[in-house]
């Protein structure tokens, strides 16, 4: 395999160059998997099972730089998994005195599995920092703006008042659910030790008096969690990750959904703080950090999906269920970890154009307060005579150019009823500085 032939994300400009991209390269399984072999042997000599210069030897030897990784990517079509080459190699670089203490009572699931976990909780360490920067950077804008009043959309029209700081909140709300799903999962991504069929038999045969002790002494080498039971076909721990990173993916897609509608030319109420250019339209700046997170957005949930048909895994050990997690997992890591981080760069530069949204308030004719006008008049006129009316004087609006204010103070109907004021769209956005200020209580 040459440099050519290698992932580059030539076509992955989501990912490429983050963080998460580097904890998830093959260079870095091949160093969980090895990580994985030596954690192993130490716990068996922590527990007096294999002599401590074994342990010493095995770390010593699974140094990633002495495997070739493009070589046993090709050599793991004849077991199914790159962990039979490996093994082999690794035995060999140990020597003959200690080789038999490499692997020694696992099976190729036990290391592949653990390794998927090393490289998860890896990976979402630089997630979660940048999911705390957008949290940050979101949070500024909420409070900063938390009285800028801006059209409310919905069903893509123009519904009521609302407030950006009310919006910067509700996303910021759902990158902090996100943070906190991903926290709890990565803390309680365990390791993986049951041997052949699951029941740690091998470690019995080789001395072990309470072979149960071995899952905690492995997981306590690794800094993952002590599974509770050998979890080869029972995978919740790779559906949690589904889960928090489709989450995660949706949470950052609901940012980037609503900055690509609010930075429309016709619309320009934000703007990306350093758009990215066109091939052929010198003019353009477009918000590329919101179209990669939308693109992550949509392809998570497909890749979820895989993962959560692996729950259905045959037997003490499948055939196909856990390699089917491989490469979905890597990708669903990739791409959160690409969008996390072009949300963070795109929170800290969006920039935001109050007076566009303060203009766009008008575009109806005053037709954005028609609900406040209509709970003002209903006591006065009826609650049907008060919609029939203002939908009539809406009609009207529309086709004459005018305003409802206007047309309305013409009506005499309107006069019993105090509007004053009641036509202003900045003075109709109800409690959205209060909640505004609730959502960003919570840290």
């Amino acid at each position: 395999m040459t440099s050519a032939d290698t992932d580059t994300g030539l076509l992955a400009p989501g990912w490429t160059g983050s963080p998460a991209a580097a904890e998830t390269a093959d260079a870095a399984f091949l160093r969980a998997l090895l990580d994985a072999e030596a954690a192993l042997t130490r716990a068996q000599t922590a527990l007096g099972l294999a002599p401590a210069r074994a342990a010493t030897a095995v770390t010593e030897a699974a140094e990633p730089g002495r495997f070739d990784v493009a070589s046993l990517a090709v050599r793991a079509r004849g077991g199914g998994n790159p962990v039979i080459p490996l093994v082999a190699e690794l035995t060999r670089a140990v020597g003959e005195e200690y080789g038999p203490y490499v692997h020694r009572g696992a099976t190729s699931q036990d290391i592949m599995d653990t390794a998927m976990m090393l490289v998860a909780h890896r990976a979402l360490g630089p997630v979660l920092t940048d999911l705390d920067r957008c949290g940050r950077a979101l949070a500024r804008l909420a409070a900063g703006h938390r009285d800028t009043p801006m059209p409310g959309r919905t069903l893509t029209q123009h519904a009521v008042p609302t407030t950006f700081g009310l919006k910067a909140a509700g996303w910021r709300s759902l990158v902090l659910d996100a943070r906190d799903r991903v926290t709890a999962v990565r803390g309680s991504l365990p390791a993986q030790l049951g041997g052949a069929a699951g029941t740690l038999a091998a470690f019995s045969a080789y001395g072990a008096e309470d072979p149960t002790a071995l899952p905690g002494a492995y997981a306590h080498e690794l800094g993952l969690a002590e599974p509770l039971l050998p979890w080869h076909t029972l995978r919740t721990p790779v559906a949690d990750l589904a889960g928090c990173l489709a989450f995660a993916a949706g949470a950052l897609g609901k940012l980037a959904a609503d900055v690509l509608t609010l930075s429309r030319t016709e619309i320009a109420e934000v703007a990306e703080g350093s758009g990215g250019g066109s091939s052929a339209m010198p003019h353009k700046a477009n918000p590329v950090r919101s179209t990669l997170i939308a693109a992550a957005a949509r392809r998570a949930p497909q890749l979820a999906a895989t993962l959560y048909g692996s729950l259905v895994a045959e037997d003490e050990r499948p055939a196909g269920a856990w390699h089917a997690e491989w490469e979905p997992l890597r990708d669903l890591l990739r791409l959160v970890g690409g969008a996390a981080r072009d949300a963070a760069e795109l929170a800290e530069g969006l920039r935001v154009r109050p007076d566009t949204m303060r203009e766009h308030l008008g575009l109806t004719h005053g037709l954005i307060v028609s609900e406040r006008l209509s709970a003002e008049l209903a006591p006065v006129l009826g609650r049907a005579r008060a919609k029939e009316l203002l939908t009539e004087l809406a009609r009207r609006a529309y086709e004459e150019g005018r305003d409802l204010g206007e047309l309305l103070a013409a009506e005499p109907e309107s006069q019993e009823a105090d509007l004053t004021g009641a036509t202003d769209p900045v003075r109709y956005t109800g409690s959205a500085g209060t909640l505004t200020d609730r959502a960003l209580e919570r840290r």
